[in-house]
C-alpha cells in the first residue's frame, strides 16, 4: 500500500508491506525504495515500512533547505541527516509507532546513527547495511563537491552511469548482469536533489561516538567487494555496547541487498526474529 504524508514543506511518499514486527527501511542514494524489493519479498512476519527518502523516487525534496554549512560548495543547498532524521520522525508519528526496528543501507544508515541521537526510546534495534559510522574524508567532500559541479553543467545522466558501474559489486555484475541496469532505473534525483544530497552527505557528523551509546541489538553486513564503505570500517560497530551481529558476504558490492536478497533475507529473519522475539 502505497500512502503520503507531509514534513516540512515536502510531501513525502512510503509504502506499507506485510503483517508482523515494524521495521522502517531506509534506502541508498541515488536509489528510492525499490531497492528493498527483492529483500522485502523474502521476509515473514514483519511489517515493512519503506519511505522514498526526501528527494528521492515519489517524495519531494522540498523548499526549506538552508545553505552554506558545505564550504567546498557554500551556495549548495543542504540536505542534512538531521532533516532526513525529523522527516522519518515525523513519519513514526503519523503511523502513530512508538517504537520500530530500523534497518538502513549507505546514507540510509548515516539517517540511523541521526535517529538514534535524537529519539533513542523508540528504536528497539538497528540494522547497517553497506553504512558506516565514520565522517566524510576530505578526499570525499572533495569528490562531492566534483559531484555537484559536475551535475551543475552536465545533468546527472553522467554520473549515474558511473554509479551503478562502480556501487554495484564485480560479481554480481559477472553472475547477473542485468543489476547495473535495474539499478540505474531507480536513480531518478533531478539536479537540484542531487546537489543536496552530496552537500548533506559531505557535511554529515563523525558518528563514532554515537556507537558508543547504542544500546539495542544490532545488526551489521558488509560488503567484500564495495569500494564505498569498508568491511574495516564497517567493524566500528562492533564497539557498540549493546552488541553487534557482524557478518562479511564476501562477493557483494555497495548494494549487497538488492545483489544478494536470499542470502540477506536469511541473515536478517534470523536477527530481527530473534532480537525482538513476539
Amino acid at each position: 500500500m502505497k500512502a503520503e504524508y507531509s514534513s516540512g514543506t515536502a510531501h513525502l511518499s512510503y509504502w506499507i508491506l506485510g503483517t508482523g514486527i515494524p521495521v522502517i527501511f531506509l534506502h541508498p542514494t541515488p536509489l528510492d525504495h525499490d531497492y528493498w524489493r527483492p529483500l522485502i519479498e523474502r521476509l515473514s512476519g514483519i511489517q515493512a515500512i519503506v519511505p522514498d527518502l526526501r528527494g528521492h523516487g515519489a517524495s519531494e525534496l522540498g523548499t526549506d533547505l538552508p545553505k552554506g554549512a558545505f564550504s567546498l560548495a557554500p551556495d549548495a543547498p543542504v540536505l542534512s541527516m538531521a532533516q532526513y532524521a525529523s522527516d522519518i520522525v515525523t513519519l513514526l508519528d503519523h503511523l502513530h509507532f512508538d517504537r520500530a526496528v530500523f534497518a538502513g543501507c549507505s546514507i540510509g544508515g548515516y539517517v540511523l546513527l541521526e535517529l538514534w541521537r535524537q529519539i533513542p526510546q523508540r528504536i528497539q534495534a538497528l540494522a547497517f547495511i553497506c553504512s558506516k559510522p565514520q565522517p566524510d574524508t576530505p578526499q570525499g567532500q572533495q569528490k562531492r563537491a566534483e559531484n555537484i559541479a559536475r551535475a551543475r553543467t552536465e545533468g546527472v545522466a553522467g554520473i549515474f552511469e558511473d554509479m551503478a558501474q562502480s556501487l554495484v559489486g564485480k560479481t554480481a555484475q559477472v553472475k547477473h548482469p542485468q543489476r547495473v541496469a535495474e539499478v540505474r532505473s531507480r536513480m531518478t534525483l533531478n539536479v537540484d536533489a542531487l546537489v543536496a544530497v552530496q552537500a548533506g552527505l559531505a557535511t554529515r557528523p563523525d558518528s563514532l561516538p554515537t556507537v558508543a551509546t547504542i544500546s539495542v541489538p544490532m545488526l551489521a553486513i558488509a560488503g567484500g567487494e564495495d569500494g564505498a564503505v569498508t568491511a574495516a570500517e564497517m567493524k566500528a560497530f562492533k564497539s557498540a555496547p549493546g552488541g553487534c551481529d557482524f557478518h562479511l558476504l564476501a562477493d557483494a558490492g555497495h548494494f549487497a541487498a538488492y545483489e544478494q536478497p536470499e542470502r540477506v533475507a536469511e541473515i536478517f529473519s534470523a536477527w530481527v526474529h530473534q532480537s525482538n522475539p513476539a
